[in-house]
């Protein structure tokens, strides 16, 4: 029986560092642009110029 309240508060303490943990990215700003990121592979990358020096 006493394994069963063991198990149950090691299990609130995870769920409880999940919890805060998800809490913390949110305010932080971790979810702010969630548009960009599924159409980022849509748009090609403008390839640098490259300089061709003259033998002058």
């Amino acid at each position: 029986m006493t394994i069963i309240f063991l198990l149950i508060g090691i299990s609130l303490t995870v769920a409880l560092f999940f919890l805060s943990s998800f809490i913390w990215a949110v305010k932080s700003g971790q979810y702010e642009d969630d548009y960009t990121p599924a159409v980022r592979m849509l748009f090609e990358e403008e390839k640098p110029a490259v300089k061709e020096e003259g033998g002058d």
